[in-house]
Parts: structure tokens; C-alpha cells; sequence
């Protein structure tokens, strides 16, 4: 897995500090702007956290790149919808010889891993052949259709792709683009750096929250899952029941 932050809003920080003093001020921009010094940015944005004023933070928005994960994955992180996604498509994309993400769980026990190997190879080599099944046959259409031999083969091969990856797994790997304002961030951590977060996503969220405290330290100084952002579990009876071990580790992450 690898997770990349591509870009940012400029001054992330002091342009939430802006649109927040904007509210309670009749200022102009310009000198609203001027006036903000690292120090009172920090102050201003330390307070506007710590009260949960979080429209403000909608001005800014951080993009990722996100590699070697699994479909399973990607799956979960499209459903935050308050966000912009670009991903490989398998529709577009050749698939032979796909790669393939395999849970820490299935790696650690020989005989799963022998089992789990066996199946990916099994709908490798099934890809490839519907695939060559399906390129033939819309091959010898299009040829019967006028058009020459190279161009037939090309649409053929795109066309066939988009049926045969319909047996590729939740185990395949993509990548993908994501961009999200803050506001969705704070959501997005307090749902999947949480300990009943899945496996693979928890590890992504955690490797963009540190990204984000790199660029913007003031304003991602208290997120995290809810029991780190908001002090409380709000798992109730599917509670991890680790909420004191959860906060010790986001408060050493946070130092690091």
C-alpha cells in the first residue's frame, strides 16, 4: 500500500482562519488576511477545532494518491460521498496477470495462503481465456464489418475486457484518486482510523491523517476516531472496548 498527498488548498490553515474570522467580522478580506500571523492562525484555528466549528472547514480540500490497494478496499472508500474519486478501471485496463492484495490473516497460515495463491492463479488463467474467447469473436465481427485487421483487434480487446472482468476478485489491486475537504476528513477519520474499522482501509486512513498533520497540524490536531475526536465511543454494545490503548496510540502518532 501507498498513499501519496498530491496537492492541497494553499495555506490550508490560514485560509480556514480566514473564512472563520470572516463570520465575526465586518473587515475586509484583504485586511482580515494581512492581520493573520502563524501564531494567531494557530490560536484562531486551535479554537475553531476544539468548539467543532467545521464549515469553515470546507475551504480546504487535500488530494491523495492511493496505489496497492484492493477493490474491497476502494469499495469502502467510495462510499464517503462528499469527496471526488478517479479509478482504474478494469474496463479499460488489461487485466492479465493482475495483481492481487492478500489479508495479513490469509499470509500467516500456510495452508491459507497455498489455498488463497491457487484461486487468484486459477482466475488469472480464466480471465485470460474468456478474454481471448471474447476478442475473437468481436474481432471477426468487426473485420466482417469493414474495418482492418489492427483497429478490430484493438476494439475487440477493449470490448472483451469489459465482460471478462466481471470474474476478477475483491482481492485485485487498484489505484485510485481521492479528494476531500476537511470537514469530510473529520468524518472520514473518526469512521476509519477507528479500531472496527476493516484491516485495509484503517491503514490507509491512518497513513492520510499523518500526511494531513504534516501539512496542516493545527487543523488535524484533534482528528482521529471518535473516541480520540470526540472523546467518546459511539459503538455502544460493538464497542472495541480499547478506547484508552486507541487514544495513547494516536496521541504517540501525533508526535511522531
Amino acid at each position: 500500500m501507498k498513499v501519496m498527498l498530491l496537492s492541497h488548498t494553499p495555506e490550508p490553515e490560514k485560509t480556514v482562519a480566514t473564512a472563520a474570522k470572516l463570520c465575526y467580522s465586518s473587515s475586509d478580506i484583504g485586511s482580515l488576511r494581512e492581520g493573520l500571523t502563524p501564531e494567531k492562525t494557530a490560536e484562531f484555528i486551535n479554537m475553531l477545532v476544539s468548539i467543532g466549528h467545521e464549515s469553515v472547514m470546507e475551504h480546504v480540500s487535500f488530494t491523495f494518491g492511493i496505489e496497492g490497494i484492493s477493490r474491497a478496499c476502494s469499495h469502502q472508500l467510495v462510499r464517503h460521498r462528499i469527496a471526488s474519486y478517479s479509478q482504474k478501471s478494469q474496463r479499460y485496463v488489461n487485466e492479465n496477470g493482475f495483481e492481487f492484495i492478500t489479508p495479513p490473516e490469509i499470509e500467516a497460515i500456510p495452508e491459507a495462503k497455498e489455498e488463497f495463491d491457487r484461486m487468484m492463479n486459477e482466475i488469472t488463467a480464466s480471465y485470460d481465456k474468456i478474454a481471448d474467447i471474447l476478442t475473437e469473436s468481436h474481432k471477426s465481427r468487426f473485420i466482417a464489418e469493414g474495418l482492418d485487421e489492427k483497429s478490430a483487434s484493438s476494439k475487440a480487446r477493449k470490448l472483451a475486457n469489459e465482460d471478462a472482468r466481471f470474474i476478477l476478485p475483491n482481492a485485485c489491486e487498484t489505484k485510485i484518486v481521492v479528494t476531500m475537504n476537511v470537514r469530510s476528513l473529520f468524518n472520514f477519520f473518526r469512521h476509519r482510523c477507528c479500531n472496527r474499522a476493516q484491516w485495509e482501509i484503517r491503514a490507509v486512513a491512518n497513513e492520510m491523517l499523518r500526511l494531513c498533520l504534516e501539512a496542516a497540524p493545527n487543523i488535524f490536531s484533534h482528528a482521529g476516531p471518535s473516541c480520540v475526536a470526540e472523546g467518546k465511543c459511539p459503538e455502544g454494545k460493538m464497542t472495541c472496548g480499547k478506547m484508552n490503548e486507541v487514544k495513547g496510540y494516536f496521541a504517540e502518532f501525533k508526535k511522531s
